[in-house]
C-alpha cells in the first residue's frame, strides 16, 4: 500500500459546534479515510507549531490524537519526542498530584491559561494498525495528552481553568521567556 500524502487543513476554531461534540470510536483500521485523517493531522500539526492535535480540530469527529512534544516558538521549553498517533485513547491516573501550568490551543489562538492536570497518566490506545499500546506519560507530555484527550470529549482547556485571572494574552505569556 502506498503512503498517503497529508494535506494541511484549517484548524477548527472555538465556537464551531464540532469542538463541543464527543468523538466517535474508530472501529475500522483498514480504510483509506483513516489513513488520510492521520496524514492530514500530521501535516497540519507540523505546520502549526503545536505539540499535539486532536481529530476534531481538523473537522473529524473521531477518537484520534497525536502527541508530538518538541521545542518550538509556542513552547520553547517543551521536551523532544517522536510523534505518537493514539487512536481510541483512554487513560488512568498514574500520579494523583495535579499541577497547574500554562496551556494554549490551536483552536483558541492568542490566549494562554493556567490549567490543573495530573502529573502522570498511563495512556492506553491503539496504533494505526489497531494494535493496543500503553505509555506512561509524565509532566509536559502528560499535560499535552490530557489536553488533546479533552478534545475527544468535546471539551477545551478553558473549561478546566479554576480562576479567570489565570487567563492571559499569548503575547504576555511569551514575555515570560
Amino acid at each position: 500500500m502506498s503512503k498517503i500524502t497529508g494535506k494541511e487543513r484549517n484548524i477548527v476554531q472555538l465556537g464551531d459546534p464540532l469542538l463541543r461534540r464527543p468523538s466517535e470510536t474508530v472501529s475500522d483500521f483498514n480504510t483509506l479515510s483513516l489513513q488520510q485523517i492521520i496524514a492530514d493531522m500530521q501535516t497540519t500539526l507540523a505546520a502549526s507549531n503545536g505539540v499535539g492535535i486532536a481529530a476534531p480540530q481538523i473537522g473529524e469527529s473521531v477518537r484520534i490524537v497525536i502527541v508530538a512534544s518538541r521545542p518550538n516558538a509556542r513552547y520553547p521549553k517543551a521536551p523532544q519526542m517522536e510523534p505518537v498517533v493514539m487512536i481510541n485513547p483512554v487513560y488512568e491516573v498514574a500520579d494523583p498530584q495535579r499541577i497547574k501550568d500554562w496551556e494554549g490551543c490551536l483552536s483558541i489562538p492568542g490566549i494562554r491559561a493556567q490549567v490543573p492536570r495530573y502529573r502522570a497518566v498511563r495512556a492506553t490506545y491503539q496504533n494505526e494498525a489497531g494494535q493496543a499500546n500503553t505509555l506512561l506519560l509524565n509532566d509536559f507530555v502528560a499535560r499535552v495528552f490530557q489536553h488533546e484527550y479533552d478534545h475527544l470529549k468535546g471539551m477545551v482547556y478553558l473549561d478546566r481553568v479554576e480562576d479567570n485571572r489565570d487567563i492571559i494574552a499569548e503575547s504576555e505569556y511569551l514575555k515570560m521567556f
